[in-house]
């Protein structure tokens, strides 16, 4: 039994345009017939899929009646909306805009080229193709954009440098492979991050940005979203979170504290003692802490498939046994708790009188550092075992 023109048809699309939709009525239709009409003319074979997220303003009607095919996405938000029209996508590439008018979807031809090519995800940029008057408020093109692509380039080595543009396309499999999760304005984010993590080929097309075309206000809230693609990159990176600023305290603490160990130091007639040596030890504390929550965390993500597994880290923890971190744990808890000991007998012998708290506090502090890194070394050490058990 042969199959329908229609199925047959559908089977064989090249390009499916996902535009997300919540009550776009006045521009919507417009953005339709663009895409078509560009199809057409190009003789790309392609869709129109309109992800409608609730709309209640006519919405539905109009992308029907322009040629597209609407999707219901019940879960609400942009990257909800998003991953229900991929996901009913028919065509073996992707390219997702805005219904707000914003976007020139004459430019379909041009991300097509660069996926046929075999690129996986193609970026557009609003900054090197131009931006006109009105398009983009000053706080988002000054501030939020640059300021969060820096972060995602230095972050995650993404060679995108406009990682928030709405106007991107990428094929069907590079999208099961990136195996998206959020639901809201950081999904675009997400996109690029996990895109590069995984070393996915990433191009980028100069386009123009146009002035929206709706009169009510946009769904996009600057800061409440910016906070949320920044939160995104913290939490995705590990290194940058927790590993860095860890290390930077631990050396900070550390060599403050081998500094003022051995007697107490004079800089500009100020007296520097034990005191600043407490201090330094809560620093290399602290950032010992933090290096340790940056592991769990990697091994998590990596172990969950948030992130792609990391040779590196692989083959160290081949010789970083649970055994090697009881061992090495076990030495601090000794070494630790030799200084307290002593130090609890000489005020025994001194028949638990007052003593020279200089002298004494340069035996309990480090002494005291040593306990609790060991502890910490102990605990941390089952932490990464239990986490790696489904790695293994």
């Amino acid at each position: 039994m042969s199959e329908e023109p229609s199925q047959r048809e559908a089977d064989d699309l090249e390009m499916s345009l996902v535009i997300p939709c919540l009550n776009e009525a006045e521009t919507l239709q417009g953005c339709v017939v663009q895409a078509l009409e560009t199809f057409r003319q190009h003789r790309i074979r392609g869709e129109v899929v309109v992800a409608d997220n609730g709309s209640t303003d006519g919405s539905i009607e109009i992308a029907s009646q322009a040629g597209a095919r609407v999707v219901h996405v019940e879960q609400h938000g942009y990257g909800a909306a998003l991953i229900g029209g991929i996901l009913a996508a028919r065509g073996q590439y992707i390219l997702m805009g805005d219904a707000d008018g914003s976007y020139d979807f004459r430019e379909v031809p041009r991300f097509l080229a660069k996926l046929r090519e075999g690129f996986d995800l193609v970026m557009g940029n609003r900054f090197k193709g131009g931006i006109r008057p009105g398009a983009m408020p000053w706080k988002n093109r000054y501030l939020g954009n640059p300021v969060l692509s820096g972060i995602g380039r230095l972050f995650f080595g993404s060679p995108a440098s406009d990682f928030h543009c709405g106007l991107r396309a990428f094929s069907k499999a590079a999208f099961a492979t990136m195996d998206m999760h959020t639901t809201g304005m950081e999904f675009a984010s997400e996109m690029v991050i996990k895109a590069s993590l995984l070393k996915l080929r990433v191009g980028e097309i100069p386009i123009v940005l146009s002035p929206d075309g709706r009169s009510r206000r946009p769904h996009l809230r600057p800061w409440r979203d910016g906070w949320r693609h920044l939160r995104f990159m913290l939490l995705y990176s590990p290194r940058w979170l927790f590993l860095y600023p860890g290390i930077l305290l631990m050396v900070l603490g550390l060599a403050l504290g081998a500094w003022v160990l051995p007697h107490s130091r004079t800089i500009g007639g100020v007296g520097i003692d034990v005191h600043t040596l407490f201090l330094a030890m809560i620093f290399a504390l602290t950032g010992f802490q933090a290096v340790c929550f940056g592991l769990t965390t990697k091994i998590y993500a990596v172990t969950h498939g948030l992130h792609p597994p990391h040779a590196a880290l692989q083959k160290a923890f081949q010789y970083l046994t649970l055994e090697v971190g009881l061992l090495i744990g076990g030495i601090s808890l000794l070494a630790g708790s030799g200084g307290l000991i002593y130090s609890a007998c000489h005020w025994v012998r001194h028949g638990l009188g007052p003593l020279n708290p200089t002298e004494m506090l340069r035996i309990v502090i480090p002494s005291a550092f040593l306990f609790l890194v060991g502890w910490q070394i102990v605990l941390t050490s089952f932490l990464l075992s239990i986490l790696g058990i489904k790695q293994k």
